[in-house]
């Protein structure tokens, strides 16, 4: 089978030497796995994380790709729950424990043994891949392959970060960084809450146009003081600099949730612009988010089917992923990318 496999870490804009096409045998399912035939793949922000070394794979090379999309080519003898050719979906989490007290609390993302698709084993950069069948997805015939790919994980964690913000019909919510998953955010927010105001803050005047046209009641830059206060705002950038910034446009009391896995790099000089008079006293909160359940992929999958969130999609050949993978690194960003087998 076709495969992109990374090869080592490095920086993203010499990312075409070393993720490189490769022909690899078709997976064998265990008893308890299917083997899923990939027809789209989205491309997230993670990888980067993986391919620049922030949260290197425990082993190289290896196939990344965590929002999958195919059909079932073949089960193992003791997974029932799928018939072949039934369209599936595989997200971040790949695996858990199932014994820990954090799985047996439904919090299987705070697992010690988590496992995750395309970063400990082989994800869907590749025309199969394989998985146990209860970390996969029935899909609705509502989307797409394209459209299927990315809420499976921009999705998903944007839905986990929406319900750990605590917001409440009415209460402002801000989206800095406005991407794969800020842009589905938005949507969801603005059919749960009907009646909160959604204020976004990104880097470039696309981003924000975009953010206007999907119905932000307001769209500003990064470091911008906001025209209200905010309860809730959720931070789906890969730095550290909006974290200060969206802690001054918080109301007392109000939650920050930061959307991301890792930070790039560790600038010293932000931190120590952390004033906590001005950033955090009032009873502000930061929480982190930390992977997905499989009842976040399942509970979201539901609603964008119910509420008809559909995502913005630009779509690359499999060969091409070092490109898509470089734009958004460059933040040239509309919606999701997709890979397409």
């Amino acid at each position: 089978m076709k495969a992109m496999r990374l090869y080592r870490t490095g920086r993203i804009e010499e990312v075409s030497s070393f993720l490189k096409p490769d022909e690899l045998p078709i997976p064998v399912p265990a008893e308890n796995e299917i083997l899923v035939r990939v027809s789209a793949c989205a491309v997230c922000h993670t990888e980067l994380d993986e391919i620049e070394g922030r949260m290197p794979p425990p082993r190289l090379p290896v196939v990344p790709g965590h929002q999958i999309v195919g059909r079932v080519e073949r089960s193992g003898a003791l997974a029932k729950r799928f018939s072949a050719g039934e369209r599936v979906g595989i997200a971040w989490i790949n695996a858990a424990c199932g014994e820990c007290e954090f799985c047996k609390a439904g919090n299987e993302n705070l697992c010690a043994s988590f496992v995750a698709t395309g970063r400990d084993i082989d994800g869907g950069y590749a025309d199969f891949v394989k998985v146990r069948e209860d970390f996969a997805y029935p899909l609705p015939l509502d989307f797409s392959d394209v459209e299927a790919a990315p809420l499976l994980c921009a999705g998903a964690i944007g839905y986990r970060s929406l319900r750990l913000t605590g917001l409440s019909n009415g209460e402002s919510l801000g989206l800095t960084g406005f991407g794969g998953s800020g842009h589905l955010v938005l949507k969801m927010a603005r059919h749960i809450f009907p009646d909160s105001r959604v204020l976004v803050f990104a880097r470039g005047e696309g981003e924000r146009a975009f953010a206007r046209e999907l119905g932000a009641a307001w769209a500003g830059g990064v470091e911008d003081e906001s025209p209200e206060k905010l309860q809730s705002i959720i931070d789906t950038t890969p730095a550290w600099k909006p974290v200060v910034e969206s802690l001054k446009n918080l109301k007392s009391g109000g939650r920050l949730v930061i959307n991301g896995i890792r930070k790039e790099g560790h600038d010293k000089q932000e931190l120590l612009r952390l004033d906590y008079a001005h950033h955090l006293w009032m009873e502000k909160e930061i929480k982190s988010v930390a992977n997905v359940t499989r009842r976040d992929v399942s509970e979201f999958i539901d609603l964008a089917a119910r509420i008809q969130i559909k995502p913005e999609v630009q779509t690359y050949p499999l060969s091409e992923a070092p490109r898509a993978l470089a734009e958004l690194k460059a933040g040239r960003i509309r919606g999701a990318k997709v890979l397409q087998m």
